[in-house]
């Protein structure tokens, strides 16, 4: 880089199977436009722009404007590239019951291509050709950086879809409308994903409409409530208790309906005195 910099100094059961490839597909449709992926873009752009005000990884010898626009870019691409990857693997909830092992895996499938990314764009843009065995320099660097950004986005993330209730005088929330006539009239008290379906907890019975629930939530708006789980959306005025046990917590809602607790999610309701 630059003619003082050197490459090394860059060096960066069948059903319930099933079940899991269906969900890691879905919520790869669903999440990447959502307002998680938004904050990663957010984080990402951030942390370009200081590794390139520190001059990571032998860089500090390269003009600062290069240095915002490589780091940048490398960092933005990076988030584009783990926002696929993470959404395959299973976000949009898949990461909630084993998020250390979502992360190691997401860390890995990232890892191997974002590599082939940064080897191109680097020796391209700093020696005007590929060097042979760029690939393996670039590789712990990389994973390096991928492992740091991974654990910062992880933790921004983890906030559970909320929805918020309506001001008065305010029109009902629009999922209401797709109660089938049997429950409508009754009190919403949660929402349940059942493979392509939702199952319906009213204060008047259970039934199931074909829906996602990345879609429901988005028309819940105006019922105070949230994402406990991948799986439920609760309404907050349905809790009536909670139970903790084994590092994992249940809420206990109106009817004797038991909805669970992500522990992903679970401080963030707490704090939000959920329980």
């Amino acid at each position: 880089m630059g003619g003082s910099v050197s490459q090394s100094t860059l060096r960066q059961s069948p059903a319930s199977f099933r079940q899991w490839l269906a969900g890691a597909v879905h919520a790869s449709r669903t999440a990447i436009t959502a307002k998680e992926s938004l904050r990663g873009f957010a984080v990402s752009a951030a942390a370009g722009v200081f590794l390139a005000l520190l001059g990571a990884f032998g860089t500090d010898a390269v003009p600062f404007g290069i240095r915002v626009a490589y780091w940048a870019g490398l960092c933005f691409s990076g988030a584009i590239v783990g926002t696929a990857v993470s959404h395959l693997i299973g976000g949009g909830g898949r990461a909630d019951e084993k998020p250390w092992l979502y992360a190691t895996l997401t860390v890995i499938g990232v890892t191997l291509p974002f590599t082939l990314v940064v080897w191109l764009v680097s020796d391209l843009t700093f020696y005007g050709q590929l060097k042979p065995g760029g690939f393996l320099n670039y590789l712990l660097p990389v994973f390096i950086v991928t492992m740091a950004m991974t654990g910062l986005n992880f933790l921004v993330q983890r906030t559970p879809p909320e929805t918020h209730a309506a001001p008065a005088g305010a029109p009902p929330a629009r999922f209401l409308d797709r109660l089938p006539p049997k429950l409508r009239g009754g009190e919403l008290l949660a929402v349940e994903a059942q493979d392509h379906y939702l199952r319906l907890h009213t204060s008047r019975g259970q039934d199931l409409i074909l829906m996602r629930l990345s879609d429901a939530v988005a028309e819940l708006e105006g019922i105070e409530g949230a994402q406990t789980h991948r799986s439920w959306w609760v309404a907050k005025a349905a809790v009536e208790d909670a139970q903790r046990g084994d590092g994992r917590a249940t809420l206990r809602l109106k009817g004797g309906i038991e909805a669970p607790v992500s522990r992903a999610y679970s401080k963030a309701l707490r704090e939000a005195g959920w329980y």
